[in-house]
């Protein structure tokens, strides 16, 4: 029987507490102070405003949100723009084992 040792998230040991890289710190950051900024200037009475002031806030809380098979919630929508946006269209073309390839020597 042989056991082997593999790490379940070796990349997870260079971001920062394990989740974080520096740009989604400054992201985080920046969305912090200004939510901060914007509740001492301003004086507010009511809860939807002290919303909309907590909004730069919560919409860097949401970019930098963990999601699985990616980083954050940044990096997929980069991904899913990035894949969209692209002036060549991509054709995936089926080679499997259990089909018969149609552009290749077995074509009938």
């Amino acid at each position: 029987m042989q056991n082997f040792l593999i790490p379940a998230n070796s990349k997870k040991s260079k971001l920062i507490f394990g989740f974080f890289t520096v740009k989604d710190l400054i992201i985080f950051g920046v969305g912090a102070i200004v939510t901060m900024f914007m509740l001492l200037i301003f004086n507010s009475n009511s809860i939807t405003q002290v919303l909309l002031m907590c909004m730069p806030l919560m919409i860097s809380l949401f970019l930098v949100m963990p999601v699985p098979y990616y980083h954050n919630v940044m990096t997929l929508i980069e991904n899913v723009l990035s894949y969209y946006s692209s002036n060549n269209p991509r054709e995936y073309t089926w080679k499997g084992w259990c089909v018969k390839d149609v552009y290749g020597k077995n074509r009938e």
